[in-house]
């Protein structure tokens, strides 16, 4: 099993995400969901901000990240417009018009989006064995979603939710693009300005501010479910590229599915029962893949943090890491071009054509 530890990365932020909504769910009857997703947001931002300067201040041996450059700017400026903005916007528009059923499985085609954008848009490699595992997970999120008894309707408002997931398939994308940099950095900087976007559009709907106790335990919520969460996918994603991360990702509904079992003492229903069979194959097919073949680096420059032992980093300095192979810096370098073989997935090294 290749690469296990980006694969863990990307399950243990499907997990933090996945208990946002049954966790949201002790908090909705006390607060309006348009102010409740602000606060997620600034959760997440502000929180992971107080973390940094504990960072700074008190753990000064952590291995340090690259630093966001001007040249990351329209790669993170998209992410916080199709993201944090745009799609929450017009998925809060759209389901005032479509059937609660139809959104529920609209609304798992994130993953499909992610998929398509980094096939086509950023030539991401996907063979057959990532198309299946994608393919499975999505149909076993819509199994897991399904709503017989519910009302259903194909209307403007549908293709307004299909639009806000296309916006998230965008935002994680235009992530994949910056992800060798810190990820810290990246979602303090989205979970501020979404969170602050969020909270002017609450305020201008005349969303009332809930008690203290509230207010908390919202951020608290945020800080987890949405930032170390997003942080775990940004880490999964610098391994692993959009399309596999987002596979991953989408064992978040049955996580939050169980995890509401065990609140709530809800019996499962044939849904669950139907569909985790298949999200489990589909999770499988991605765990146990193996890409390999022979290819060729281009002459590359940039910076991220690394070791000296990964075969692609061979370049000498004089300073106080040589000689240290699994000691892990940050600095610019220069990778000579290179061709090789060995299994590999499309990571920051590894975004070459097929």
């Amino acid at each position: 099993m290749k690469n296990i530890f980006p694969k863990l990365q990307a399950i243990i932020a499907a997990v933090l995400f996945g208990i946002s909504a049954p966790l949201a769910k002790f908090l909705l009857g006390n607060i309006e969901p348009v102010l409740l997703a602000a606060l997620l947001y600034l959760g997440c931002g502000f929180g992971l901000l107080f973390l940094r300067l504990i960072q700074k201040f008190a753990i000064k041996q952590i291995a340090k990240e690259a630093n966001l450059a001007l040249k990351d700017l329209p790669w993170l400026t998209g992410a916080i417009l199709a993201g944090g903005v745009a799609a929450p916007i017009i998925l809060m528009i759209s389901l005032n018009n479509t059937p609660a059923a139809t959104a529920s499985l609209l609304l798992n085609f994130e993953g499909a989006a992610t998929t398509v954008i980094a096939a086509v848009a950023f030539k991401e490699a996907l063979g057959k064995r990532v198309w299946a595992a994608v393919a499975l997970i999505t149909c076993a999120s819509i199994i897991l979603t399904w709503d017989i008894n519910g009302a259903w309707g194909f209307s403007i408002g549908a293709v307004g939710v299909i639009a806000a997931c296309a916006f998230w398939g965008m935002d994680n994308n235009f992530t994949r693009n910056i992800s060798a940099k810190d990820p810290v950095a990246i979602v303090i900087v989205k979970g501020i300005a979404a969170g602050t976007v969020s909270l002017i559009i609450a305020l201008f709907l005349g969303n009332s501010i809930p008690g203290l106790k509230i207010v908390l335990a919202s951020l608290i919520l945020g800080f987890f479910s949405y930032g170390i969460s997003i942080i775990m996918f940004i880490f999964a994603m610098r391994s692993l590229g959009a399309a596999r991360t987002s596979a991953f990702f989408g064992s978040a509904p049955f996580i939050g599915t169980i995890i509401s079992l065990l609140l709530f003492r809800e019996r499962p229903e044939v849904n669950l029962i139907l569909s985790l069979p298949v999200m489990i194959v589909g999770t499988v097919f991605i765990l146990w893949e193996d890409h390999v073949h022979v290819h060729k680096h281009e002459r590359l420059e940039h910076a991220h943090r690394h070791t000296h032992d990964d075969n692609h980093h061979i370049h000498e300095h004089a300073h106080e890491y040589d000689g240290e192979k699994n000691k892990e810096h940050t600095h610019w370098h220069i990778h000579e071009e290179l061709e090789h073989e060995h299994p590999h997935t499309p990571d920051i090294h590894h975004r070459h054509l097929h």
